[in-house]
């Protein structure tokens, strides 16, 4: 439930509709599956390693705590944003909050199809 490829962060991020709040930005973009895949996307501006390891962490566990709560068939490029700090109960909401608000969005803008 991971995005791993090179290719499905560029299609992410390009083809996306992106969302943000004082913790995090979201690239959200529907892909088709059954499941919501995360992928995480952590810079050096936020620091050294283990403080970059330690904020993917936390995110990877927010998202497994809420990954019931998520709109399903979701592909999401989260990103943290610099100087915040990041607590599990606040990105759990943050997450839940911003998907849930990009899920609608990704709904509304998919072409309807004729049957």
């Amino acid at each position: 439930m991971r995005l791993r490829r090179h290719g499905d962060f560029e299609r992410v991020m390009a083809e996306g509709y992106r969302i943000t709040d004082g913790l995090l930005t979201l690239w959200v973009r529907s892909n088709g599956l059954r499941c919501t895949r995360l992928g995480l996307v952590v810079g050096r501006k936020h620091g050294h390693a283990v403080r970059r390891n330690r904020l993917k962490r936390v995110l990877r566990a927010a998202f497994r705590a809420c990954w019931a709560e998520l709109p399903r068939g979701l592909d999401i490029a989260c990103a943290p944003r610099a100087g915040a700090t990041l607590e599990l109960l606040t990105c759990r909401q943050s997450l839940t909050k911003l998907t849930a608000r990009a899920a609608r969005h990704c709904a509304a803008a998919a072409p309807e199809t004729a049957t």
